[in-house]
């Protein structure tokens, strides 16, 4: 190596070493990073998002659009750390039939948790306000009677929603809140609890209902990650079957 590239080099080299201990050392540089992942995307879709309430499918868009833009930030993130995927969970071994028959009994049970959450979060919000009984899924009516947008849709919603959700709401948000020293049983029930309430915050458009029914959905969910030390695949096809029934009952109401 030349003397000119070896200069070149050290100082790159030097700024990402730089950067590597602060994302892992500094609890103020995971916090902004916490922030940037949500506030980005915040922002992305207040400037793009249209006012039109008959631009369904746009603002949809906007919005898978906002949920890539946290993905790419969340996996610069594990990249600048110099961590591997498996540090939320995430395993590639050779799927056999005993792994396969394990990894979808346990998404049915998580699956059924998560809709019990919703459904406890529904009873809730019913019996103690006068809000709506359902969800405000307007959003969505594009979907109707309309099986090419379902189809559409669907393959969407599980990249951004069941895999883009459980890798930054479960995954991402867990770790990183607990990195900021947060490790005893207390402190874990705190963590779950704050990734279910951001989750649920992040289901804003669907009104109030929504908002607490995904909340309740993200305990179950949050509490599963933790509980299945990091099985994030489980997450991701119990989070699929949620939305597919979502979205099957959406085109055929």
């Amino acid at each position: 190596m030349s003397l000119e590239n070896q200069f070149k080099k050290e100082p790159t080299n030097s700024l990402f070493k730089r950067v590597r201990h602060l994302l892992k050392q500094n609890k103020l540089a995971k916090i902004i990073e916490i922030l940037a992942v949500f506030l980005v995307a915040f922002l992305f879709i207040m400037a793009f998002q249209s006012d039109d309430a008959s631009d369904l499918v746009y603002n949809q868009a906007i919005v898978w659009f906002a949920n890539i833009i946290m993905l790419t930030i969340v996996f610069a993130g594990i990249k600048l750390r110099g961590e591997g995927l498996e540090h939320f969970g995430f395993t590639f071994k050779k799927i056999t039939w005993k792994i396969g028959l394990k990894t979808t009994l346990q998404s049915i049970l998580v699956f059924i948790l998560a809709l019990v959450g919703f459904i406890i979060g529904s009873i809730i919000m019913a019996n103690i306000t006068d809000i709506p009984k359902s969800s405000d899924m307007s959003g969505y009516e594009y979907i109707k009677d309309n099986i090419g947008m379902l189809m559409l849709t669907l393959f969407g919603v599980y990249i951004v929603a069941s895999f883009g959700e459980e890798v930054i709401y479960r995954a991402f948000l867990i770790n990183r809140i607990s990195e900021l020293g947060i490790t005893s049983k207390t402190g874990r029930v705190i963590v779950v609890i704050i990734s279910a309430v951001v989750f649920g915050l992040a289901h804003y458009s669907w009104g109030i209902m929504g908002i607490v029914q995904t909340s309740f959905m993200g305990l179950a969910l949050g509490c599963s990650y933790v509980y299945l030390k990091k099985r994030i695949w489980v997450l991701i096809l119990a989070h699929a079957y949620m939305d597919t029934i979502l979205m099957v009952q959406l085109y055929l109401r």
